[in-house]
């Protein structure tokens, strides 16, 4: 009987992504407004009063740290490639179907950067781990989603880190062929884990930070998901995407010859008064 309950569970999420993710958030956020000292305890963890956060000072995590950004970097800077590719080189096919680099660009943009990044670090003011009084610092700690002046920017609320976390496993696994995508989920899962318990040992995130940010990226990704992948005539399609990069790729190569042409013809008339002199 649990085993039957347990798998409707699990096709009533694999059936409504969007809903169980909503309530996801709902969820933890409701638990770390009734039980915030939870969140104090999961730092306390990683706290002494002779050391602070002593994991601060291990160089190996701190470079383990950048790991995650880096990937993003990549894997963003492969997308662009393969955009402008097309664009250089319009009658030749794409490196990928131009949907994958179109969505992993926009969930990106939209989630780690626009929300996360933009919005909720740089406007809700939550103090971090290292500035609240009782981890040695000289701010009130502060519940989820209050918004606050004691931070002005790039505050705790909520884990950058941990949203990148989540769009390299959500994102990528996304768009990865279904052969390939238990061995992403092999390396990218507990990768997302290690980069988000990295920021609450080092105390610059809550627990809470990092859950939140994991429900609210993934939120954005399966939104994108479903807007460019969306069956039938409602979402984008590679031929349509390869069509208009086509177009727009051969408009910038004749845009380009003009350009060369009046920057000729402009140079030899220079050049001319000299030699008529």
């Amino acid at each position: 009987m649990k085993t039957a309950a347990l798998s409707a569970g699990c096709r009533w999420i694999a059936h409504r992504p969007v809903v169980s993710v909503c309530l996801y958030i709902v969820a933890v956020s409701a638990f770390f407004l009734l039980f915030p000292q939870v969140d104090l305890w999961a730092s306390g963890l990683f706290y002494s009063d002779v050391g602070g956060f002593f994991a601060k000072s291990e160089p190996l995590l701190r470079r383990f740290r950048h790991l995650g950004p880096h990937l993003v970097k990549l894997i963003a800077i492969a997308c662009l490639l393969t955009l402008l590719l097309k664009l250089v080189l319009p009658g030749r096919r794409p490196l990928m179907p131009l949907r994958m680099p179109v969505f992993l660009l926009t969930s990106l943009i939209l989630g780690p950067g626009v929300l996360v990044n933009l919005i909720l670090k740089n406007n809700w003011g939550r103090p971090r781990p290292v500035m609240v009084e009782i981890f040695g610092g000289d701010m009130p700690y502060q519940p989820v989603w209050k918004i606050t002046q004691w931070c002005d920017t790039n505050c705790s609320f909520v884990s950058g880190e941990a949203s990148a976390g989540m769009w390299l496993v959500a994102a990528v696994v996304f768009v990865a062929p279904l052969a390939w995508r238990p061995l992403f989920l092999a390396f990218f899962l507990p990768l997302s884990l290690l980069l988000s318990l990295n920021r609450i040992v080092f105390g610059g995130h809550f627990l809470s930070d990092t859950l939140l940010s994991w429900g609210l990226t993934l939120l954005v990704i399966l939104l994108v998901h479903r807007l460019i992948y969306r069956p039938g005539a409602g979402g984008l399609r590679d031929s349509w995407l390869d069509e208009k990069f086509t177009r727009f790729g051969r408009r910038l190569h004749v845009e380009a010859k003009r350009t060369g042409a009046r920057l000729s013809g402009a140079a030899h008339r220079f050049l001319g008064k000299f030699k008529s002199g």
